[in-house]
C-alpha cells in the first residue's frame, strides 16, 4: 500500500462558522495504481489531493504514504517527503515565467541543492521522456499550453517520484492536448509510477483504472476499470 488514509478529515474555519471539507475518509491505493479521484466541485476532492501531497495537514485522522505515517510530521519533515516522493502537476501549470522550460524543470533540484551539472543532467532526461528536447531553452510564454503541461510534468518527473498527483491536468487545455497529457500519464503508469489524477471530466476519469467518487466530502462509490483496460 503506498498511500492509506484512515478517518481522514478536514474542516475549514470562517470566522466562527465550521465548514467540513472532509468527513472520515478511508482509502486505499497499491503501488502503481492510477486512480482518479472525481466529484463535483466542492465535493472535497482538491482537499484531499493537497492533504495526501503534505500541502496542508488534516483535522482529524491519518494519512500514511510508502509506510510513512505523516500526521504527526513536523513542516520541514513534510517539505523533505514531499521532494523525495511526490511530484506534482497543476492545472494551472506553476511555471515561473522569466525562466526557460529547461531552468522550470530544474527547480525540485535546485531546492535540493543537487549540483548543477547533474541538475542539468537529469532536467534534459525529464524534457526528454516529455518529448521537448527541442523547446528546452523556451519561456513559458512562447510554449503552447499542451506544452506548458509537458514541462510541468518533466518537472514533476526529475525526482524520480513514486507517486505523481495531478490536479485537473487537463483543465486548461484543448481537447487534442488533454489526449496527449492523458497519454503521458498513462505511460508513466505504466512505467511504474503510482498516478493520482483529480478531475470532474468524467471521460477524463476513465483513462484511469479506478475511479473515486467524492460527494459533500465524503467517498459515495469507488468504480474498478481495469478489467476494461
Amino acid at each position: 500500500m503506498i498511500i492509506s488514509t484512515k478517518d481522514l478529515a478536514k474542516i475549514y474555519h470562517l470566522g466562527k462558522i465550521e465548514v467540513p471539507a472532509l468527513k472520515g475518509i478511508n482509502i486505499n491505493i497499491e503501488k502503481g495504481e492510477f486512480v482518479a479521484i472525481m466529484g463535483a466541485s466542492g465535493s472535497g476532492k482538491s482537499t484531499l489531493m493537497h492533504l495526501i501531497g503534505c500541502l496542508d495537514r488534516p483535522s482529524s485522522g491519518t494519512i500514511t504514504i510508502d509506510g510513512i505515517e505523516t500526521s504527526h510530521m513536523e513542516k520541514d519533515e513534510l517539505a523533505e517527503l514531499r521532494n523525495k516522493k511526490i511530484g506534482f502537476v497543476f492545472q494551472s501549470f506553476n511555471l515561473l515565467p522569466r525562466m526557460n522550460a529547461l531552468g522550470n524543470v530544474e527547480l525540485p533540484l535546485l531546492y535540493a541543492n543537487i549540483p548543477k551539472e547533474k541538475r542539468r543532467e537529469k532536467a534534459i532526461n525529464a524534457m526528454k521522456m516529455v518529448n521537448l528536447e527541442d523547446r528546452m531553452n523556451h519561456k513559458p510564454s512562447e510554449l503552447s499550453g499542451g506544452q506548458q503541461q509537458r514541462v510541468a510534468i518533466a518537472r514533476a518527473l526529475i525526482n524520480s517520484p513514486a507517486i505523481i498527483l495531478a490536479d485537473e491536468p487537463t483543465g486548461n487545455l484543448d481537447s487534442k492536448s488533454g489526449v496527449e497529457i492523458i497519454g503521458i500519464l498513462r505511460k508513466l503508469n505504466e512505467e511504474g509510477h503510482t498516478v493520482i489524477m483529480v478531475t470532474h471530466d468524467r471521460n477524463v476519469g476513465e483513462n484511469a483504472r479506478r475511479i473515486i467518487i467524492l460527494k459533500d466530502g465524503e467517498v459515495t462509490e469507488e468504480v474498478d476499470l481495469s478489467g476494461k483496460k
